[in-house]
């Protein structure tokens, strides 16, 4: 069953990275004058013109949220792979490693607990684990290399990857911080997108895929070897 919860994981991970790759790609093509604007007037003549310099800005500072959105949505995916782990083996409370009971015990702190929950609940020691767990709540904005380190050593998975092709995950900090300037206003798209090549994105978006892809491995492989128990 690890497998197949995990594939689904893996699988929206590699479609949302060809999305981003595609986009950086075209990004590129802008900043060479190898990609116009082509537009018809009511003559229907064909019109070409390069990309002005402001809207190229604003291009590239999309690359971020496109980036963010990958980050956050495969690291949401995986934890969700883990409870669903959890549930699927029908594991108890009581011999999951003390970490993920913390996270647990602060799901639960936040439930609202109501008739159909407590249906829900037969054996507790068992539907403690999944009860509460909400993936919407999970992040809001906040994840980068340190939160996933963190996040790591609570549910007890390697956050080890190669530096020399990830950076272990150093860009995320950029990626987040640029996210919230553009999403709460502090900056503007043209801001953001004023500073960085199309080159140095892509590096960026080379560097971020290469991370969360062994990130993804780890997580694999603790489901498989059941690394999520306290003691095997």
């Amino acid at each position: 069953m690890t497998s197949s919860i995990f594939e689904n994981v893996k699988e929206d991970f590699n479609k949302r990275s060809r999305e981003v790759s595609k986009y950086f790609i075209f990004l590129k093509s802008l900043e060479q004058g190898t990609t116009k604007l082509s537009m018809g007037n009511i003559n229907k003549k064909i019109k070409t013109r390069e990309i002005d310099s402001e809207l190229e800005k604003t291009l590239k500072a999309s690359g971020f949220l496109l980036l963010y959105n990958l980050v956050e949505a495969t690291m949401r995916n995986a934890i969700e792979a883990i409870f669903d782990e959890l549930k699927t083996q029908k594991v108890s409370f009581n011999t999951i490693k003390p970490g993920i009971k913390k996270i647990i015990l602060h799901n639960i702190k936040n439930l609202k607990v109501n008739d159909e929950v407590i249906s829900q609940i037969t054996d507790i020691s068992i539907h403690i684990v999944n009860t509460g767990f909400n993936k919407e709540k999970l992040f809001s904005g906040n994840i980068d290399g340190k939160v996933i380190k963190t996040i790591a050593q609570d549910y007890g998975f390697s956050c080890e990857t190669d530096p020399r092709k990830t950076g272990n995950g150093s860009d995320l900090l950029t990626i987040k911080s640029n996210r919230n300037d553009l999403a709460h206003g502090i900056k503007s798209f043209a801001e953001v997108g004023r500073d960085k090549s199309a080159d140095e994105l892509l590096k960026i978006k080379n560097k971020v895929v290469k991370y969360l892809k062994q990130i993804l491995l780890n997580i694999e492989t603790y489901l498989s070897q059941k690394e999520y128990l306290h003691s095997i």
